[in-house]
């Protein structure tokens, strides 16, 4: 008889690993089941997120645009600089490093925590079982009163630009390139899109960014996409709206791409390398058996309550499997969410209060709703905006593009929602987002002491100028 756990997660990635700590520190019995394998076979940790996603991504990132400041920008601060270069290689090796030190350190809490991680495929079977296959080949059905399902998400692949992992790539693969394309096309101008070809146009690569929506940025408020995107092209960042790509050609070491605009005028353009990322999309494949009941919506996600139950009782979903933006930390609160829900305790997430941060530089963040969306749904409401050029410390450090926008309800006041793109915006939207979780006001925010000089200040300014209080600019008149 195989031995049986309280909890058995499959997939290790931010939702899944986060899962299983916090059920082992309730006293559940946790198995956790991954299938990743580092590039000499061994299994390990983490998932997407740290093996190709978040935490690669934003090494490179931060390399890139050490190297572009090194190159372009430190002369403002009296600093000459002369033969910067780069070293690929060593950028790489760094970010693998990075990699190897955040997975074996899930390992480590694992350790610690009481939970039995094992290396294979999972896969839910009927009755809550789970069938692992290790990865020698050997296959195991193990026993639990409850299952987890967190096996991520994977890049969606598009017939007109099939991925060969050399000059086509898809967010992985661009991970991996050794050495800066003359040219770079990527397809895709959304969260990805923009972090990758932001690290490349750093590096010196001409990007073109081809992207099919007419709307730049479409999930996001409209004026601050409008703001990001003209701070993206005074970047370098080529960026075209309406064009959908209808195909790709390799010829000799070169990709030719053919697109169409929305007029319906043809285009083409040659590229060195070719980046694929036009979304992603749940990864299902193997981890359900036809008799294991559990019911998919209409996206392929699989259907869950407002607590990440499925239609099968004892089993649940988390992270990039279920409904929501697929973000690192929203899969990571939903295990926990669920963690305690499993041993017994009241537990409940509020959706309504996710950040979400496109991590160029700038960087784009928010928490809340749109204007759009406030408008929408018929709401009075007030807008407070503040520029960084006006805040003391983003002067001193020369990083004045972007502005902070506050929306409070014109009636209540209370902050709907904060919309940011300039210098750390994912750490100052999260000083809203708490803000928000304790049902703050505008004017809350605003007789808040802020420190100064700091970034941070911009936030305060939006919160005061929503009721036409800003004190370092001109106030807007109130409707």
């Amino acid at each position: 008889m195989s031995e049986k756990y309280d909890v058995i997660i499959i997939g290790s990635g931010p939702a899944g690993y986060v899962s299983a700590i916090r059920a082992a520190q309730l006293g559940l019995k946790t198995a956790c089941i991954e299938k990743w394998k580092d590039a000499d076979g061994k299994g390990v940790n983490g998932g997407t997120c740290l093996n190709v996603g978040c935490i690669p991504s934003k090494t490179l990132l931060d390399s890139s645009f050490k190297y572009h400041e090194a190159k372009e920008e430190l002369g403002i601060h009296g600093i000459s600089t002369s033969g910067v270069k780069i070293d690929i290689a060593a950028m790489l090796e760094r970010k693998n490093k990075i990699i190897k030190q955040f997975t074996g350190g899930i390992a480590g809490l694992f350790k610690a925590n009481g939970v039995t991680g094992l290396y294979g495929t999972g896969k839910l079977l009927n009755g809550k079982q789970v069938e692992l296959t290790d990865n020698d080949g050997n296959v195991t059905v193990l026993d639990a009163d409850n299952v987890i399902l967190a096996s991520g998400s994977l890049p969606i692949a598009i017939p007109v630009a099939p991925v060969d992992g050399d000059l086509i790539v898809d967010s992985t693969g661009a991970l991996e390139i050794g050495e800066v394309p003359k040219r770079l096309g990527v397809i895709g101008a959304g969260v990805i899109g923009l972090e990758l070809g932001s690290v490349w146009n750093r590096l010196g690569s001409e990007v073109v960014l081809l992207e099919a929506m007419e709307d730049f940025l479409a999930i996001m408020d409209k004026g601050i996409a409008k703001e990001s995107k003209k701070i993206f092209t005074k970047q370098g960042l080529d960026i075209r709206l309406g064009a959908r790509v209808t195909g790709t050609e390799i010829k000799g070491r070169e990709v030719h791409v053919t697109y169409v605009m929305t007029d319906g005028s043809e285009k083409s353009e040659i590229f060195d390398k070719l980046i694929v990322c036009v979304g992603r999309r749940p990864f299902t494949e193997g981890l359900l058996a036809a008799e294991s009941g559990v019911q998919l919506d209409e996206r392929g996600s699989i259907f869950v309550n407002e607590q990440c139950a499925t239609n099968v009782p004892g089993v649940y979903a988390i992270g990039d499997l279920v409904r929501g933006p697929m973000l690192a930390h929203k899969g990571s609160e939903e295990g926990v969410m669920v963690a305690e829900v499993i041993a017994g305790h009241k537990a409940q997430m509020n959706y309504d209060i996710v950040p979400n941060v496109i991590y160029t530089h700038p960087e784009v963040a928010s928490v809340g709703q749109t204007e759009e969306q406030v408008k929408a749904a018929g709401e009075p409401y007030n807008v407070g905006s503040f520029p960084f050029a006006a805040i003391g410390r983003a002067v001193a450090a020369n990083d004045t593009d972007g502005m902070v926008k506050i929306i409070a309800h014109a009636d209540t006041d209370r902050i709907l929602g904060c919309h940011i793109v300039g210098p750390s915006a994912a750490d100052l939207v999260q000083q809203v987002a708490i803000a928000m979780e304790f049902g703050s006001s505008a004017e809350d925010l605003g007789m808040t002491v802020f420190s100064h000089p700091t970034l941070s200040e911009a936030v305060h300014e939006a919160a005061l100028a929503v009721n036409g209080a800003a004190i370092h600019m001109p106030n807007r008149k109130r409707r």
